[in-house]
C-alpha cells in the first residue's frame, strides 16, 4: 500500500525529482470500463504504434488499455525512462530526434527546462471541464494536463487524540515548541515529496525560507533521505516503530490509513501546508507518429481514464466528469488553496535554492 507515495532519490543536489509524482499503487489487471464511442473518437483510423515515453509510475488497467488499443487500432507502446527528473532530462538529450511520439509525467516543477529547449510540439485538445485549471500560463499549447496530486504535512491523528495535544494546523505550527521532535520530513535534495515541500516553504517564506527552516530544525525536525524511510520508518503510522506523528506526505494518504471495519481514518493531511503537482502529457517535436500521439492525449482524458487514475496511480483526474472512489471522496480530500511556485521561479532558483537549503540543514 502507498507504493505511489515512494521516494524518487537522485544523484545530484542540482536536479531533483518531482514526480507525482509520485510510483505506481495501481493494479494494471484490475477490471476497468470499456471506453465510450466518445472516448475513442479521436483516435478512429489513426492507427500504428505509438510509443509513449514515461516516468516509471505510469500504470493504467490493461483491460483499459487493451479496449483503447482494440477501438483505435493503436499499439501503445510504453517506455519507462526513470523517475520524472531522469524523464525530463532525457527529453531534453534527445529533443528533435525523440525515442517515441509522446511524453507523460513532466511535472509543473520541471515543465520550463524542455519547453524552452522545443522538445515538445504543438497539441491543443479539447480539455475536459475543470481541467483548464491546471494549465500551464506558458506553454498551455504544447503540454496537456492529465492529473493532480499536493505533497502535505500529515498528522497521526490517533496520537494527538491520545496525547491530549492539539495536532498543527500551518506550516508556522510546525516550529512551536509543542511539536519538538515530532516532525519528519524527507531531503529536499534527495526527494519528490521532499523538494515539494521545501517549495511550499519558498511559497509561504519568500526569501526568508532559511529562517524558516532554521526554527524548524532547532524546534528538532528530522531529515531522512526520502519518502519511505520518513513515512515507514519514523511515522508513528507507518506501520513500524516510529516515534513521529508529524511527517511529510500526500493528500491522499488518509484514505489508505482507514483501519479496517472504521469509517474514520487515523491520519489527516493538513491542508494549509500542501503544494501542488501536475503531470503533463505532450506530443513530441520529430515524432514518427504524431497523430497518433495526439490520440493517445485524447484518450488520456477521457472520461475512463480519468476515473481509473486514482486507483490505478493514485493521483486526482483533472477532470470534473471523473468520480473519485467513495473513499478518496471521503477520506483525500484535496486542498482549496494549495501553494504553487511558477515552472519558470523554480528553473531559475532550482540550484541555488537547494545549495543553500543543503548548508542550513548539514550546518
Amino acid at each position: 500500500m502507498l507504493r505511489r507515495l515512494r521516494t524518487i532519490s537522485i544523484a545530484s543536489v542540482t536536479v531533483v525529482v518531482l514526480s507525482t509524482g509520485c510510483s505506481t499503487m495501481g493494479d494494471s489487471g484490475a477490471d476497468a470500463t470499456e471506453p465510450s464511442p466518445e472516448a475513442a473518437a479521436g483516435s478512429q483510423d489513426v492507427g500504428g504504434k505509438v510509443v509513449l515515453v514515461s516516468h516509471e509510475s505510469f500504470n493504467l488497467p490493461k483491460k483499459l488499455v487493451a479496449a483503447f488499443e482494440r477501438e483505435s487500432g493503436i499499439d501503445l507502446v510504453t517506455r519507462s525512462a526513470g523517475d520524472a527528473g531522469t524523464l525530463t532530462a532525457k527529453l531534453s538529450l534527445t529533443k528533435g530526434n525523440p525515442t517515441g511520439d509522446l511524453a507523460f509525467g513532466v511535472d509543473n516543477t520541471f515543465a520550463s527546462r524542455p519547453l524552452d529547449e522545443g522538445v515538445f510540439a504543438t497539441y491543443e485538445p479539447t480539455l475536459p471541464a475543470g481541467a483548464a485549471e491546471f494549465a500551464l500560463e506558458e506553454g498551455a499549447d504544447k503540454l496537456t494536463p492529465i492529473d493532480v496530486g499536493h505533497v502535505c504535512v500529515n498528522v497521526d491523528t490517533e496520537w494527538f487524540e491520545q496525547e491530549g495535544i492539539n495536532p498543527p494546523e500551518t506550516l508556522a505550527d510546525l516550529v512551536d515548541p509543542t511539536y519538538q521532535d515530532l516532525f519528519v520530513t524527507p531531503g529536499a535534495s534527495t526527494s519528490s515529496p521532499g523538494m515539494a515541500f521545501f517549495l511550499s516553504t519558498v511559497a509561504e517564506y519568500g526569501d526568508d525560507w532559511p529562517d524558516y527552516w532554521t526554527r524548524l530544525l532547532d524546534n528538532g525536525a528530522k531529515v531522512v533521505d526520502g519518502w519511505e524511510d520518513a513515512y515507514f520508518g519514523d511515522f508513528t503510522q507507518g506501520g513500524g516503530k516510529g516515534t513521529r506523528p508529524i511527517v511529510v506526505s500526500y493528500d491522499s494518504s488518509p484514505a489508505f490509513t482507514v483501519p479496517k471495519g472504521s469509517d474514520k481514518s487515523s491520519t489527516a493531511a493538513l491542508l494549509d501546508t500542501c503544494f501542488r503537482q501536475v503531470e503533463y502529457a505532450g506530443v513530441l517535436e520529430g515524432a514518427a507518429n504524431p497523430d497518433g500521439a495526439e490520440a493517445v492525449i485524447d484518450w488520456l482524458l477521457s472520461t475512463e481514464v480519468q476515473a481509473a487514475l486514482p486507483t490505478a496511480m493514485y493521483v486526482f483526474p483533472v477532470s470534473d466528469e471523473a468520480e473519485v472512489p467513495a473513499d478518496w471522496a471521503k477520506h483525500a480530500v484535496q486542498p482549496s488553496a494549495p501553494m504553487t511556485v511558477s515552472p519558470a521561479d523554480i528553473a531559475a532558483n532550482r540550484e541555488q535554492w537547494l545549495t543553500e537549503w543543503t548548508d542550513v540543514v548539514t550546518r
